[in-house]
């Protein structure tokens, strides 16, 4: 093995054990959760802009859409994140993801 060879295994490595401790990381978050099950819709999202919709609940996770504002939403459920927002698991029929709590509003008698 030569020493380009070496370096490429090494970047790997690093690579994977990053992935593998984020992977630790969101699940505890994930399994403190709690259960939601409301309608509630986008808000405090300026007229021109979008409520990204994230894979996972992090600001950092790979975006995987775009709620408007005022889109009406299904929160399935929130979890609560140490020193951060509250995130919420949305779907609207089309789009299913994670979004910051503070940009819903419920549409029934229950908060978010």
């Amino acid at each position: 093995m030569n020493k380009r060879q070496e370096k490429v295994l090494v970047a790997t490595l690093c690579g994977l054990v990053i992935a593998v401790t984020a992977g630790f990381v969101v699940q505890p978050a994930m399994a403190a959760g709690y259960d939601v099950d409301q309608p509630a819709q986008v808000s405090r999202v300026a007229p021109w802009d979008a409520l990204q919709v994230r894979k996972w609940p992090a600001s950092y996770s790979q975006k995987i859409g775009s709620f408007a504002p005022g889109t009406p939403v299904w929160v399935e459920r929130c979890i609560e994140v140490a020193k951060s927002s509250d995130w919420c698991l949305a779907d609207n029929g089309e789009t299913r993801g994670w979004v910051n709590s503070r940009y819903l509003s419920p549409l029934g008698d229950r908060d978010i």
